[in-house]
């Protein structure tokens, strides 16, 4: 027998995080919808608690924001299945009522949020060669603006907050304007000795992508989102599988980190592989 994150005893099932934002649900709509919902605990959180639950040991995979690999020792990445975009992600953006970003002076952060919020300190820091004042707080639109410059959202929360009289900057946008390359969000991640039950992220995902009119459904009776958008936003501007762009976005990005001092040290790319994973579960 095995514990849930709130010591509860359970059946010996692998213990999975991921957050309900739109942009993960065809990875998770396997484990929570579809072939696979018996097969694993599932819990849901924000990325950035996913990180931690998957740092304690509380859980044995997590979907966590891509930044966390190089913070979590020991942790190794779920190879060929991301949350990604290679152009446009409409979901993580920063809002200003200024129309410059060589005007703002402070910027606040999505506590949610952990790849985003390094992002948005590399593209000031890399690109526009200054740095803000970072403040980490909730998702209040209204709050955060209220007393700074700028705001970085991310998740559901970023595609659905009134943009009267804002200016808006997509973060993938930007990055690839500066660096060419797609970006990397979200990752699973395994913790070590995650156990010999090994979900087949890359077929859940398979499942989910084929499933998309079901969330697409789903999602459109449960958020402000028009289902059109919903189809476009998941067909369109989410990438769910890791090529070589991605990839290179992926390590240019945790170089920049470093160089900036985001992270002590560059880890070099652990994956664990799908056919790894289904030889361990065997």
């Amino acid at each position: 027998m095995g514990r849930d994150v709130i010591g509860i005893e359970i059946d010996n099932k692998p213990r999975v995080a991921a957050s309900s934002y739109l942009n993960s649900a065809p990875l998770i709509w396997s484990f929570s919808h579809g072939s696979r919902r018996n097969e694993v605990e599932l819990i849901d959180a924000v990325p950035a608690r996913c990180a931690n639950l998957l740092a304690e040991g509380r859980v044995d995979f997590a979907l966590v924001p891509v930044i966390e690999y190089q913070r979590i020792v020991k942790a190794s990445l779920v190879g060929d299945v991301c949350v990604g975009s290679r152009e446009r992600v409409r979901s993580v953006v920063l809002t200003s009522r200024l129309n410059d970003l060589k005007k703002i002076k402070t910027v606040a952060l999505d506590q949610s949020s952990r790849t985003s919020a390094t992002l948005v300190k590399i593209i000031f820091k890399e690109f526009l060669g200054f740095e803000p004042r970072w403040t980490t707080t909730s998702p209040d639109i209204k709050q955060m603006l209220s007393e700074n410059d700028a705001a970085l959202i991310i998740g559901d929360p970023g595609m659905l907050f009134a943009r009267d009289h804002l200016h808006v900057w997509d973060m993938a946008a930007l990055w690839k304007e500066n660096t060419g390359l797609g970006f990397v969000f979200a990752m699973w991640m395994a913790r070590e000795n995650a156990g010999t039950h090994i979900p087949d992220f890359a077929a859940a995902r398979d499942e989910g992508v084929a499933k998309i009119e079901e969330i697409v459904s789903e999602y459109a009776n449960q958020t402000q989102l028009a289902a059109e958008e919903i189809r476009d936003y998941l067909n369109k501007n989410i990438v769910f599988q890791i090529d070589e762009d991605l990839n290179l976005g992926m390590q240019v990005y945790f170089q920049l980190a470093h160089k900036h001092g985001f992270i002590p040290e560059l880890k070099p790319l652990h994956f664990l592989e799908s056919k790894q994973l289904q030889n361990r579960a065997r």
